[in-house]
């Protein structure tokens, strides 16, 4: 009987697999920019503050530099997960669940593009500081434009989203539009007088519409799917956050603006853009307030729960820092104390928020758990 010889497949015969460059970045999200955003603002509102100490200005010139480091070091990264993950990338996009963060790109740019203009040109001298935000709020301006256009778009078309998938983080691509007409305002003093001021003035008041608007459509179907499908699960609970974003940063773009309004438009606008920013602002911070006071209930109902860290603490930085900066822009053209100390208070919560989600990041960084494929 004839023996038949068996060859084993070799190695060379066997197809390898295919072995992805950076393994590191593959799941680096844009959810990661809101750490920029968080630490960013801290700078920006901690200089703008009613009150200041011994010694404050000088710590929101540390903060804005190392937010101003975290943005390239991001930048970097970000570029690198496009270039060696595009599949991955793009799954991203295609994800109801992530593809909202991409706002976060174009609020990290605007946060740090502002804070360049606020502390930062102790630092680098306001020729350069200008120039650098000019740079960073346009292209933040157009990112963030494209991204409220884009991503509401693949949520019509491309997505495949039920009622009970709503979460506040929809209104990541709608707030980016808000957030240059708030932080627009620090560079119409360095433009020359007359039309190219009143420009970027009414520019910064149309994105505030475009935002406002847009927030008033989604907001509805955040608050319909906490009332009809109950608590959030537990890792998105810090996500309700977010709807302070557009509360506190409205309230600080309208009083922001009013304070550029009479060195760029004349009577009687510049008038009544003054007192619609106390008409709007008031109002609004009393609903940012009861929305403030309803998150961190059901924040304290998910940590009794068992909820563990996610990226999505750094939803309690940048939204109450919007409200401090609100609040303060309140103080300053009401005059009424309750305002400054109502901006002092928020100022404590941010702070105390920032360190408890920084430590986390670092922990979770150092022992490579946050760039882990998800489970």
């Amino acid at each position: 009987m004839a023996t038949t010889t068996v060859r084993p497949r070799t190695l060379a015969t066997e197809p390898a697999p295919r072995a992805h460059k950076a393994p590191a970045l593959r799941h680096l999200g844009p959810n990661w920019y809101a750490s920029v955003m968080g630490t960013a603002i801290i700078a920006n509102a901690g200089a703008t503050l009613p009150y200041q100490l011994p010694g404050q200005r000088v710590a929101c010139q540390v903060l804005w530099a190392l937010s101003a480091v975290a943005l390239a070091v991001l930048l970097t990264a970000r570029a690198g997960h496009w270039l060696h993950h595009r599949d991955q990338a793009r799954a991203h996009l295609l994800d109801p669940a992530v593809a909202p963060f991409y706002g976060c790109l174009s609020m990290a740019l605007l946060a740090v593009g502002g804070g360049t203009l606020i502390v930062g040109k102790d630092l680098i001298g306001t020729g350069a500081a200008v120039a650098v935000d000019t740079v960073l709020f346009t292209a933040g301006t157009a990112i963030g434009l494209l991204a409220a256009v884009a991503v509401p778009y693949l949520m019509v078309v491309r997505h495949k989203v039920e009622p009970g998938q709503a979460t506040p983080a929809w209104l990541l691509p709608l707030v980016a539009p808000m957030v240059s007409a708030a932080v627009g305002p620090l560079l119409i003093p360095h433009l020359p007088a007359g039309q190219p001021r009143e420009t970027l003035l009414l520019a910064c008041y149309a994105m505030f519409g475009i935002s406002l608007l847009a927030t008033l459509l989604m907001l509805p179907l955040v608050f319909g799917r906490l009332i009809v499908g109950g608590p959030l699960p537990l890792a998105l609970t810090p996500t309700l956050f977010l709807v302070l974003g557009p509360l506190g940063q409205s309230t600080t773009a309208v009083n922001q603006l009013a304070d550029v309004a009479p060195q760029s438009i004349g009577a009687p606008y510049a008038g009544a853009l003054g007192a619609f920013a106390v008409v709007y602002g008031v109002p609004v911070m009393g609903f940012a307030l009861l929305w403030l006071a309803l998150s961190a209930a059901m924040l304290v109902r998910a940590a009794r729960d068992g909820m563990g860290f996610a990226m999505t603490w750094w939803a309690l930085t940048f939204p109450v820092g919007t409200c401090v900066t609100g609040a303060a822009g309140l103080a300053r053209h009401t005059g009424l104390t309750a305002f400054a100390w109502l901006a002092a208070a928020l100022f404590l919560a941010l702070l105390t928020a920032w360190f408890v989600a920084a430590a986390h990041t670092l922990r979770g960084l150092t022992t490579g758990r946050l760039l882990a494929a998800p489970r």
